[in-house]
């Protein structure tokens, strides 16, 4: 497939973006570039290829859930400009 400068003018409208005609002539190259390579992935043939790496199989590790700092929440709400029952009070933004 070969995209024209025609294409790139549709595509550039779909997108609501404004190119010069240097730079729409810049996308036909590139863009065709991108799409040759696309072609030529799917004219290999992967058949008897089986994946080389899955992350789902492997054991994730975990690090040790222990606490690094100390409760600092009085300290914060007490510059809180509103607190009520332990919660920060914001307000109202939607009716």
């Amino acid at each position: 497939m070969s995209l024209t400068r025609t294409d790139v003018d549709k595509i550039a409208f779909l997108a609501r973006i404004q190119l010069s005609d240097d730079e729409k002539d810049r996308y036909v190259h590139d863009l065709n570039g991108i799409l040759a390579l696309a072609e030529q992935m799917n004219a290999v043939d992967t058949h008897d290829t089986g994946p080389m790496a899955h992350p789902l199989r492997m054991t994730q590790r975990l690090r040790a859930d222990q606490v690094t700092e100390p409760d600092q929440r009085e300290r914060f709400q007490g510059i809180a400009p509103a607190v009520e029952d332990g919660l920060y009070l914001v307000p109202k933004v939607i009716e």
